[in-house]
């Protein structure tokens, strides 16, 4: 992989990577830092919501405000761009449908906008690239194979945890380890009673929107993130929710292993997670029986297998995904995509919820998201986390039940819900067609 060189080439030739950027709030507005610090790449044009959320952000970009123009008009973007000046939009749409623009990146964490950007990007023939991960975990097997079939990229952005979990998982295959386990460190244990108003002041205080602050004390964005590991890897929960033990970094390599010897695992190839203090870690929990590789890596590391973990202390979101935009224009690689539906974040109610109820979005003080294997979640006609906002309850639900075809209904105006029935078209034709053959 030779990244640094063609993009000096193309800033020589200022010919930089003419990017996109949909959603300019706290992950947002970090990336258009970090790429404004790279040579031979450039954030020409933004759309946000709050479109001086993104005019805040060119200016401490050191972008003149004379070069920046504000438009809801195609055309008109189309023609500041081809003179140098940078774009903010409201309209998310719009981005993908530039000509100037090469590539993408989605990072607005809302489902239905994930969607519609993702799927005209790709009809566009451009990159996407996903910081949202929480669509890709309810439509990401078909935008993925729409993308393929159009020969177009779409992938979910490296820093992270999906990416560098990933990275990790096939260093592991292409050294010829076993991947007992995949996980991540979660740096506070879950409250799946968390709202948006409990948590306000400390979401304030980190520059954060109080719902996304939410939804990572509630578990749903370790949930997401996890479930997007399973569904590109094939390693799955062991447990609804997996286990999630407080174990510190010296504890992992026994804690996360088989029962039968001594761990917490019944079975092979899974994910999980930790409360302790190894994050913003990440970890692969691996294994040989092969003597000669356990000799060399006694050799080379001390440890003793067969078991052995592979930990990165870190992984660094936002800051790390210009490498996948490089890669995805420059190799047109993809960094994590998802193989099949392995895995499913389901609903569940985070309140006792009265029939005739709308529910509001992921981080509200309705619902949160819980793991499952995708069979599991099929079975109990479990409804997808990323299709429930905005739904209606259809009979009273507990606090902690399960929402499923038989209490809640979604919104089928929605466009993420549109494409989640081709989707489960898709896989259902898949499925009955290798019970056919079998």
């Amino acid at each position: 992989m030779e990244l640094l060189l063609p993009l000096k080439k193309r800033a020589a030739a200022g010919n930089p990577i003419r990017i996109g950027l949909v959603g300019c709030g706290q992950m947002g507005s970090g990336l258009a830092h970090t790429i404004n610090n790279i040579t031979g790449m450039s954030i020409q044009a933004i759309a946000d919501i709050h479109p001086q959320r993104a005019i805040d952000t060119l200016i401490e970009m050191n972008v003149n405000p004379d070069d920046i123009i504000i438009t809801e008009n195609r055309g008109e973007a189309e023609d500041a761009l081809f003179i140098g000046k940078r774009v903010v939009t409201a309209d998310a749409l719009m981005l993908p449908q530039l000509d100037r623009l090469e590539a993408n990146v989605e990072v607005t964490g809302v489902t239905d906008v994930g969607a519609r950007v993702a799927w005209t990007s790709i009809n566009a023939g451009k990159p996407i690239i996903m910081l949202n991960v929480e669509t890709d975990v309810t439509i990401g097997v078909y935008l993925d194979r729409l993308a393929r079939k159009n020969d177009a990229i779409y992938t979910v952005a490296s820093g992270d945890e999906p990416g560098v979990l990933k990275m990790l998982y096939e260093q592991a295959v292409l050294m010829g380890f076993e991947v007992i386990c995949l996980g991540k460190g979660k740096n506070n244990p879950i409250d799946t009673t968390m709202t948006p108003e409990r948590c306000r002041e400390e979401a304030i205080s980190k520059d954060m929107n109080p719902k996304i602050l939410a939804s990572f004390i509630d578990g749903t964005k370790t949930m997401v993130e996890i479930a997007a590991v399973s569904n590109a890897t094939g390693l799955i929960p062991d447990v609804p929710g997996m286990h999630g033990p407080r174990v510190e970094l010296n504890d992992l390599l026994t804690a996360f292993r088989l029962k039968k010897d001594g761990g917490i695992f019944s079975q092979r190839g899974t994910v999980d997670y930790t409360t302790g203090s190894i994050a913003p870690g990440v970890f692969a929990i691996v294994y040989s029986e092969d003597a000669r590789i356990q000799k060399d890596m006694y050799f080379i590391t001390k440890a003793r297998g067969p078991y052995y973990l592979h930990f990165r202390p870190y992984h660094l979101c936002d800051i790390e995904t210009p490498q996948s935009i490089a890669e995805a224009v420059l190799l047109r690689e993809r960094t994590v995509t998802a193989e099949n539906m392995h895995s499913e974040v389901v609903c569940v109610a985070k309140r006792n919820l009265k029939a005739g109820e709308q529910v509001g979005d992921i981080g509200s003080a309705d619902i949160y998201g819980k793991i499952y294997t995708y069979h599991e979640a099929r079975t109990q006609k479990a409804i997808p986390l990323g299709i429930a906002a905005r739904g209606k309850v259809i009979i009273d639900i507990c606090a902690g039940e399960m929402m499923s075809e038989n209490n809640f209904l979604p919104d089928s105006s929605t466009f993420i819900y549109e494409l989640r029935k081709k989707q489960d078209v898709m896989l259902e034709a898949e499925l009955s067609g290798v019970s056919g053959r079998s």
